[in-house]
């Protein structure tokens, strides 16, 4: 499609056709573990990376390839691989960029499980993090070293809603020739491009707002095309010839879309965390209605934090769309359209008046997940945080009495008045 294509349109068409065959508008779901060739040249070329076709169910599928298309349009990348989670699209995105010994420097506001991942998980790899601080962007500098390997940051901060500053720190990796990976699960490019702010790599959890129904799992790496990937030899796996592919270099067949060939071909190749087609499927069809429900999430978000904001029960809101809030100006700037729909708020009383709220919610489903089209809530302290330290907890925006928010897409006084009981109970 056209690059200048509206959003709305490009989720609904990008990288999907009629098939060929039946004639069905809708991407089908090509359900099939492998691909019969024409000859054993077709074969031989396909193994060898000259032919871009079809080889073998967990390296590309029809119905993934649509999605990788679609996901790439909306972000403005070059290329994409869909993955099994956002957690594989994570484990991809490192494993192409690292070797043992290597480092990388993380914003320490992160999801919790990406910490656990950097810091326990990656051990066994040799491979280690470094946090830093999003709000002393100094400590992103200070840390690097000859070793470093990217930055890793999320453009809206899991869970507390927090807007990161990514051409700031674009800006230092730039210097310093590491590439910026940016977590766009909690804004989706409805909200933020990354790409457009100096970022090299997205990755997403597809799972959360892209499908958006709380039906299937799936991640996706989104490559830029635009890092000089054999600028000093650091990427290896992308620069040097590849015994495996017959002396073939990665940067130099693949050209813009390098990045994302080496994590298919290599990582995927390997490990095998591949999306399923039905999962793929659905993703897609959620996918279409993206702009539509990540507006009425922002609006319906932007009501109850101005509502918790004035709440007597309530101690304190972190929601960049409030106008007090130290982020207002980083959300303006970055997503325009609206803060997102994940936010944090503290309870007075601490853990024992949160645990108390959270159990008396009706309408709200008290899960560990997010963006999905139904309200949902979790005390962060106690589940998705529970494995960090005090310290790291306090660090992560996820402390005694933090209670995260995913606001659906009901009815707004609906969603208030739940809350308003809850509140009552605790």
């Amino acid at each position: 499609m056209s690059k200048n294509t509206n959003f709305e349109t490009l989720a609904i068409h990008a990288g999907a056709t009629p098939d060929p065959v039946t004639g069905a508008r809708i991407t089908p779901i090509y359900q099939t573990t492998a691909y019969v060739f024409k000859d054993v040249d077709q074969a031989a070329n396909r193994f060898a990376l000259t032919d871009a076709g079809n080889i073998y169910g967990r390296i590309t599928n029809p119905t993934q390839s649509v999605l990788e298309e679609r996901v790439t349009a909306l972000e403005g990348g070059s290329a994409a691989l869909a993955t099994a989670s956002g957690h594989a699209a994570e484990f991809l995105t490192f494993h192409t960029l690292m070797e043992a010994g290597d480092n990388f420097i993380a914003a320490r506001q992160l999801y919790g499980g990406s910490i656990n991942q950097f810091t326990q998980s990656f051990k066994s790899f040799d491979w280690h993090v470094r946090f830093a601080d999003i709000d002393d962007l100094s400590t992103f500098e200070k840390a690097i070293d000859g070793r470093t390997k990217a930055i890793f940051i999320e453009s809206f901060a899991n869970p507390g809603g927090i807007i990161v500053d990514i051409e700031a720190i674009a800006k230092i990796a730039y210097a310093n020739h590491i590439p910026l990976i940016v977590d766009n699960t909690m804004a989706t490019p409805y909200l933020v491009r990354p790409f457009a702010h100096g970022a090299d790599i997205v990755i997403h959890s597809l799972t959360k707002f892209m499908g958006g129904h709380g039906n299937s799992m799936g991640g996706i790496i989104v490559d830029g095309g635009k890092f000089d990937w054999k600028k000093d030899n650091k990427y290896k796996k992308i620069t040097e010839p590849r015994h495996d592919y017959a002396e073939l270099v990665i940067a130099d067949a693949a050209g813009s879309s390098a990045f994302a060939i080496a994590a298919r071909v290599l990582g995927m190749r390997d490990f095998g965390p591949t999306i399923s087609p039905f999962n793929a499927f659905l993703i897609l069809t959620g996918i279409e209605t993206l702009p539509l429900r990540m507006q009425r999430h922002c609006d319906n978000a932007n009501v109850v934090a101005h509502y918790l904001a004035n709440h007597e029960k309530v101690a304190w809101v972190s929601y960049a769309g409030l106008p007090d809030n130290k982020y207002n100006d980083l959300q303006k700037k970055y997503a325009p359209k609206g803060a997102g729909s994940v936010f944090t708020f503290g309870i007075k009383g601490g853990y024992d008046s949160a645990v108390r709220f959270v159990s008396s919610l009706k309408m709200f489903s008290l899960l560990a997940n997010i963006g999905d089209t139904r309200s949902l809530v979790i005390h962060p302290a106690s589940t998705t945080h529970r494995q960090l330290s005090y310290e790291q907890k306090i660090a992560a925006g996820a402390g005694p009495d933090v209670i995260r928010l995913s606001i659906g897409i009901e009815n707004v006084n609906d969603i208030i008045q739940d809350l308003e009981q809850a509140l009552a109970l605790s």
